[in-house]
């Protein structure tokens, strides 16, 4: 296997075209997002998006079980705990946020059709990256998810734009509990546009390559996705997030974040994935979900951009708050799953300590 952390090639295409490919090459670590993947990927994205030649572009992860499971939170943990070097202007971890986002407007405002291979995990910075794309392919072993409220951290990577954007409140609750969806739910909640069945992927791959994107790059895709769509439907998973829908619509009706954690609370029906959203709620990081409902309502009205510039600002004071640091030691460094909270409770977060995270640079 090569040791390039991201792997690219071109496959010639019909009309004399290419379609280049994207494959995050770090399947240990589930694809998480390091920085230099950010950097590799930036600089070949911006390269294919002038080139006349590339017709689309294909993302996918290496190995079977993710796609990319988020970012590199080890190593900004590292860089948030270990001293920092006086020559050094700006941090690892400011430079992963900066960079990452812009990754990730890049691909939300790409100039071709950018197709996603979501198989597996995708999880995070994952779905950064997938949310942005022009087609999104989920598979039989997709799981997608924002889990930030269980590390001290919050939905980031443009979700204060794609969580206002879901059906009713269900991204106000995916947000606050960072409960696990399949592809059926993906597709529901608009994070994907089709299901494939993960054994075509070669085939779908095949097909592009014997597509004319001279004559209309999009639907020249389009027709592709949708004939292997038709033959995977019998795979296609139950949605669990529309079936659910009316109770998490009851369990978010409330006027306060309080009001909503305790409609979560007394959740008392009998569903497997109720229950454990509902328990992922009572052992987050309370100071992260009152950042993630304050963004979420702060953000309902703003554009993509305007989205991104707020995120950037609370990732940077994320970075030097305590809290995330906290959350990535107890599940991923010591692993002792006892995150030590800066406020025990909901009742007990300084309004004051939440506002510094908003605050205007």
């Amino acid at each position: 296997m090569s040791n390039q952390v991201v792997i690219f090639e071109e496959l010639e295409a019909g009309g004399g075209s290419r379609i280049g490919v994207v494959r995050l090459n770090a399947p240990r670590s589930m694809n998480a997002l390091s920085l230099e993947m950010i950097h590799s990927l930036k600089a070949r994205l911006d390269q294919w998006a002038a080139d006349d030649g590339i017709g689309a572009v294909w993302l996918e992860g290496e190995g079977e079980k993710a796609f990319c499971a988020g970012g590199d939170i080890v190593a900004l943990y590292r860089d948030m705990t270990e001293p920092r070097s006086d020559s050094q202007s700006v941090s690892e971890g400011e430079a992963f946020f900066t960079d990452e986002y812009e990754l990730d407007y890049l691909i939300h405002t790409y100039p071709k059709p950018f197709i996603i291979w979501g198989n597996g995990l995708v999880i995070g910075g994952g779905l950064g990256l997938m949310v942005g794309g022009s087609h999104r392919i989920v598979t039989e072993h997709s799981r997608v998810a924002m889990p930030e409220v269980s590390i001290g951290l919050y939905p980031d990577v443009g979700a204060g734009w794609f969580l206002n954007r879901m059906p009713g409140r269900t991204g106000l609750f995916l947000g606050l509990t960072g409960a696990h969806m399949n592809a059926a739910d993906a597709i529901f909640t608009g994070l994907a546009d089709r299901f494939i069945r993960h054994d075509m992927r070669e085939e779908v791959k095949h097909a592009l390559q014997h597509s004319d994107f001279d004559t209309g790059a999009h639907a020249a895709v389009n027709k592709v996705l949708r004939r292997f769509e038709a033959g995977s439907r019998d795979a296609l998973p139950r949605a669990v997030v529309r079936e659910h829908f009316d109770v998490i619509q009851s369990l978010t009706d409330g006027d306060s974040l309080l009001d909503v954690v305790d409609n979560l609370g007394k959740y008392a029906g009998d569903d497997p994935w109720l229950i454990k959203a509902v328990k992922t709620v009572a052992s987050a990081s309370p100071a992260s979900l009152t950042l993630t409902w304050q963004h979420y309502h702060n953000t309902l009205h703003d554009s993509l951009s305007q989205v991104f510039d707020k995120e950037l600002q609370l990732s940077l004071r994320s970075l030097k708050m305590g809290e995330f640091a906290e959350g990535v030691r107890a599940l991923l460094i010591d692993k002792d799953l006892k995150p030590r909270w800066y406020f025990p409770t909901l009742e007990s977060v300084d309004p004051e300590w939440i506002d510094r995270f908003f605050m205007q640079p």
